[in-house]
């Protein structure tokens, strides 16, 4: 784990941001944000000025492109700076860590002050494009596997001669796998069968997940050089001292504060397991409280899995509720 570049007063309560990725993408996200929230607004001004297209119009109106990865990713991120931004204008919100979900990743970065907010977003549509297309269409999928206490060392065994990874280690309760179309369809008949009885039926899950494409797998090894190239071009503009108060996805711990490291970490997320319950285990162990934001609220299921509190907020009333009554 990396050193922090400062020590935190312990006599006061530390405070972690988390922010959710792909997939929490929905129809209106932040729009009660840009109402409401200058800075908010100035923020989807911002991201529309560095993509070169109405950001604003793809979060809030009926755009299919919304669900499409290069524009999904960086309508998410867009929505999380406009969201944190607006809640630290509003309420004087200061977290001491931070720690995003797969894309929730960058706009952890973002939030501390590391990378840049104009570089991430033209980087996580760079890096969405080349995911996207790094399988034919429907040649690979994910699925969730879902159940009590999950072995993930059994789970990989069960699937070793197939062509599928652990893409997400989510929670003790769940764990997403990604590979091959054909090979998602065996796991889920040898995962039922090793763990169907040992668990009540209504217990353990293997869920489908509706993606374009086998995310966070060894399918993503080809994009691996091209987007190296992505983030060293970006580099540049990066404070990477302030990455040691944010996680790492590939290494489950925090970022080392180095350049290159933030690059490596980056481009193995790709196509490594994201280490989300390491990640939890390393901000609780930090942070008196957490908090995510972002449009869903997938990650604070995940935390109570630990047993540690999490607040959501996933809106401005919701912003409003947590943060005027002292959170």
């Amino acid at each position: 784990m990396g050193t922090l570049p400062e020590e935190i007063d312990m006599t006061e309560e530390s405070i972690a941001a988390v922010f959710p990725g792909q997939g929490t993408q929905r129809r209106g996200m932040g729009k009660d944000f840009y109402d409401n929230v200058d800075i908010s607004k100035k923020t989807y001004e911002e991201a529309s000025d560095a993509l070169g297209w109405d950001v604003a119009a793809l979060c809030f109106e009926d755009d299919e492109r919304i669900n499409l990865t290069e524009y999904a990713q960086p309508g998410i991120v867009a929505t999380e700076i406009a969201m944190f931004r607006g809640i630290q204008s509003l309420y004087d919100f200061q977290p001491h860590y931070f720690g995003g979900h797969s894309l929730g990743e960058y706009t952890g970065l973002v939030a501390a002050g590391a990378i840049p907010f104009s570089d991430t977003l033209k980087t996580v549509q760079m890096r969405g494009r080349l995911m996207q297309q790094a399988t034919p269409p429907g040649a690979g999928g994910m699925a969730a596997v879902i159940g009590p206490d999950l072995d993930i060392g059994k789970i990989r065994e069960i699937l070793e001669d197939l062509t599928i990874d652990v893409a997400n280690i989510n929670s003790t309760h769940q764990v997403v796998l990604s590979g091959a179309a054909d090979s998602i369809k065996i796991a889920e008949t040898r995962l039922i069968e090793a763990f169907a009885d040992a668990h009540a039926e209504e217990t353990f899950r293997f869920v489908p997940l509706n993606v374009s494409a086998p995310f966070h797998s060894r399918f993503m090894v080809t994009i691996r050089d091209t987007f190296r190239d992505v983030l060293t071009a970006a580099s540049a503009k990066f404070n990477a001292g302030r990455a040691n108060r944010v996680t790492s996805n590939y290494s489950g711990a925090f970022h080392s504060g180095s350049t290159s490291n933030i690059i490596e970490a980056l481009v193995s997320q790709v196509s490594s397991a994201v280490n989300w319950r390491d990640n939890m285990t390393a901000l609780a162990g930090k942070a008196q409280k957490i908090y995510e934001i972002g449009p869903n609220r997938p990650l604070k299921n995940f935390f109570s899995s630990i047993h540690v509190p999490c607040k959501s907020i996933t809106n401005f009333s919701t912003a409003k509720r947590v943060f005027a009554t002292g959170g």
